[in-house]
């Protein structure tokens, strides 16, 4: 079976920015928040540009750099009292960022992480017991389910929650302000955020108070050698990036992966061969179903070259992400899903990002793919879309989300 992208689909976001990848290194978008920007389409630029200290994330420190983000927080609805929460990690630089990201890597450890795993087994296959109950009726081959809801969402918001140290009884409402915040609606969005930051400011405060083996406890109580610890804001905005950002890309790559892997039973098949390829295979479908095609803009602290194009010091760059990662300078066949794919490097791809803004939580987001999708195979093995023409033809690569993807079990 053919398992790449078919290049004439329309609509297909592989094929679009793979144009843009092969008109030029570096092109110009339409405005971002206050003006035009440069976007850097392949993967060596893109990779190059990430690790690269000239470009930085905080567009205040350079004179004359157009912030673009302000504008964006404005267009979404993000009350102005409530700003510094885009003023994280992902947004400082250079020193600052270093000390921010390494007293919050002491909280967020490998071995947390780890000791996590068969937390998350447990709780999807708990998932996945609601799933089949739900679906057994008098139909013969059962109800469909969508797995977006019975898994996809529920697995990651509540990891997030037992990681943050949410109690049993809030999380809930936690899921509920969670999915606000990542599909926001700016009449509804400041009450959302507002509720968020309460709830953080709550838990923080119980953790001085009743510490726990949790990462609100760990921000609390973590600092450097010099006794510097995180500011009550930085714990804030740490908290609220994570219950933002920390489900939703997680949530998206669980449904799109698995929506790749039904409509390529090839690959999924030497999956069920070889269970040993599936942390291989997490790096490929993250390659290919990112849920982020473009980076956070960045500025240049002088006149700098990029793929052969002269940019100028304050211009807002940004890095083509998805278009990196379907490069064929960098991959061969790029657009085929290919789960014995060799890495290479590192992660062998872009879809966490590259340099010292690497994603935080990019070991946790591995971790809940592999297992969310390795059990749903290994449990259920006639698991299928619903929709059989929808199974006939490989489905689109890419960020596209997902609102549902339906399925039957049996």
């Amino acid at each position: 079976m053919d398992t790449s992208t078919e290049p004439d689909t329309p609509g297909c976001p592989v094929t679009q920015f793979g144009k843009l990848r092969e008109q030029a290194p570096v092109v110009e978008t339409p405005e971002f928040g206050v003006g035009p920007a440069h976007l850097v389409t392949r993967y060596e630029d893109v990779h190059a540009m990430l690790a690269d200290p000239r470009f930085r994330c905080d567009a205040s420190s350079i004179a004359g750099a157009a912030n673009g983000l302000p504008a964006l927080f404005e267009q979404l609805g993000m009350p102005d009292d409530l700003a510094y929460l885009g003023h994280g990690l992902l947004t400082r630089d250079g020193s600052e960022h270093a000390r921010l990201r390494r007293l919050v890597s002491r909280a967020f450890t490998v071995r947390r992480v780890g000791a996590l795993r068969p937390r998350v087994e447990a709780l999807t296959e708990g998932l996945l017991d609601d799933a089949a109950d739900a679906a057994r009726t008098g139909e013969a081959d059962g109800r469909p389910v969508d797995l977006v809801a019975a898994l996809a969402y529920p697995l990651p918001i509540t990891v997030i929650c037992e990681l943050v140290g949410v109690p049993e009884d809030r999380r809930a409402r936690w899921r509920e302000l969670g999915r606000s915040l990542t599909a926001p609606d700016p009449e509804r969005l400041p009450e959302a955020a507002r509720a968020v930051v309460a709830q953080v400011t709550e838990l923080i405060e119980e953790r001085r108070t009743d510490p726990a083996d949790d990462l609100v406890t760990a921000l609390v109580g973590v600092h450097d050698d010099d006794g510097d610890r995180l500011t009550e804001r930085e714990m804030l905005t740490m908290v609220f990036d994570l219950v933002t950002a920390g489900f939703e890309t997680t949530a998206h790559l669980i449904s799109k992966a698995a929506l790749a892997l039904l409509t390529r039973p090839d690959q999924l098949a030497a999956l069920r061969a070889d269970p040993g390829l599936w942390p291989r295979a997490v790096h490929e479908l993250v390659r290919t179903c990112s849920p982020v095609p473009i980076g956070l803009p960045r500025y240049p602290i002088a006149d700098v070259e990029i793929g052969g194009v002269a940019v100028a010091e304050g211009s807002t760059v940004m890095a083509a992400l998805l278009s990196a990662n379907f490069d064929p300078r960098a991959y061969d066949a790029p657009e085929d899903l290919d789960v014995r794919r060799h890495a290479g490097r590192g992660d062998g791809h872009l879809g966490f990002g590259h340099g010292a803004h690497y994603c935080l939580g990019a070991a946790l987001a591995r971790q809940e793919i592999e297992v969310a999708l390795r059990v749903v195979f290994e449990r259920f093995p006639d698991l299928r879309l619903a929709d059989a023409d929808a199974a006939a033809e490989p489905s689109q690569l890419g960020f596209h989300r997902l609102p549902e993807l339906i399925v039957r079990l049996s």
